[in-house]
């Protein structure tokens, strides 16, 4: 019997596609080998390795299926994926038998077949086989099931990255992430974390109204020391579902940093927080850009100017064909119906850039300065104010959550409280 440590319940292959917003975990660095007959396969394949959820795997694609597979591991030790196309049932089964004589013990196997059969895809589970994916398949489905290889069903969902950035400096991104991700908190009752990643300048402790002694910056210069505890002592709480990876906002140093110089505090992050809302600071680097694409979901703030709409234009473009296999970024335009200024229509921006706004908040220099000057959120400020509206609207869409049901209470809830935490 194939050693192939199994990943799958056993439960009928389905061929209709999940829905597109579905959230996908990236796969860990991990060798893939994939063994294809077709051309059109192996194009999927070549197109899944260019995924941002796969970026860590390290895929190689030969053709020639089974008996290729079985003849290059005879000598060759076997990776930590190994994806077979297949056309035929008898040739299939046999194959694997071979194929296990010759396969390292806790490789695991994907296999790609035309054949709808459910007592195919039983005789498949039995013998160890990981995944069984109906052909023609699609670069999504190739990621879905690699992916899926390495999130266990018991396993703590990993986190969703939502990154917000400013399509122009100054157009208010920050206030719009901060706003969200309280949002995302208070009104749909998810764990988040905000995490600054403008570490000379970054705004976000004075939104809060926090002054932590630590906070991303020293987990950036030290990635040695980065696991869960680590993150969780630099992690500052704002309220009982939102905490903060704060920025230390000083200039005794440069902040110069390689393309992949987050990767570890992300991967952390995701391991233990449901949602982590990043505030890109408006620069482009090889980490911005980074940071950008890897992120499940992305915001674009913009200003109804010129300036802003090219930048958010060529923003949008170039997000859109790095991440081909997720959807597209969303936009959002902010401080729109400031006196005297003359503005560009939002029907403007939805042309040019194909793609409707999410939402135009509107230019309120009252309700922003109060609550930027005292260190609080909009609906600290004015319960009622219509922008919140807006941020959860930007929320819900970025999570894909409905608002939470608030629960009914009683004059007896206080004492019944009270007894639960005895």
């Amino acid at each position: 019997m194939i050693s192939y440590a199994r990943q799958t319940q056993e439960e009928e292959p389905q061929a209709a596609p999940p829905p597109v917003e579905e959230h996908i975990a990236p796969a860990p660095r991990v060798s893939v080998q994939a063994f294809c007959e077709t051309v059109e396969t192996a194009a999927a394949v070549q197109s899944a390795g260019e995924d941002r959820r796969l970026g860590k795997a390290h895929l190689k694609i030969q053709m020639g299926g089974m008996a290729a597979a079985i003849e290059a591991y005879r000598s060759a030790p076997t990776p930590n994926v190994i994806v077979l196309e297949s056309d035929g049932r008898n040739d299939l089964l046999g194959g694997l038998d071979q194929l296990a004589t010759v396969c390292d013990s806790g490789t695991r196997v994907v296999v790609i077949g035309r054949i709808n059969d459910v007592m195919l895809y039983r005789e498949l589970v039995r013998r160890g086989v990981s995944d069984y994916v109906l052909s023609p398949v699609t670069a999504l489905d190739v990621v879905r099931s690699i992916c899926n290889l390495f999130s266990a069903p018991e396993a703590k969902a990993v986190g969703r990255i939502v990154a917000v950035v400013g399509a122009k400096g100054g157009v208010g991104a920050s206030t719009v992430a901060h706003n969200v991700a309280w949002a995302i908190a208070r009104d749909l009752a998810m764990d988040a974390v905000v995490a600054d990643l403008d570490l000379a300048f970054g705004t976000a402790g004075l939104d809060y109204n926090q002054d932590p002694t630590q906070g991303i910056a020293d987990a950036v210069f030290s990635p040695d020391r980065v696991d869960t505890a680590f993150m969780d002592r630099l992690l500052s709480k704002c309220t009982d579902h939102l905490s903060l990876l704060a920025a230390p906002a000083t200039l005794d140093r440069v902040y110069d940093f390689g393309t992949d110089a987050f990767d570890a505090v992300f991967d952390t992050l995701r391991s233990t927080m449901p949602c982590i809302v990043l505030d890109v600071p408006h620069q482009w680097s090889g980490w911005t850009k980074r940071a950008l694409i890897g992120a499940d979901d992305i915001l674009i703030v913009a200003a109804p100017d010129l300036a802003n709409l090219r930048n958010a234009k060529n923003l949008f473009d170039l997000l859109k064909a790095q991440r081909p296999n997720d959807r597209p970024p969303l936009y959002c335009l902010n401080q729109v119906g400031i006196p005297k200024r003359p503005e560009i229509a939002a029907t403007e921006f939805a042309k040019a850039i194909e793609s409707q706004p999410i939402v135009s908040i509107p230019f309120e220099p009252q309700v922003f300065g109060s609550a930027a000057n005292n260190g609080q959120m909009i609906a600290e400020i004015s319960a009622n104010h219509k922008s919140i509206e807006m941020f959860l609207q930007i929320a819900q869409r970025l999570t894909g959550r409905s608002e939470t049901k608030k629960q009914r209470t009683s004059i007896l809830s206080p004492l019944i409280e009270k007894l639960r935490r005895k």
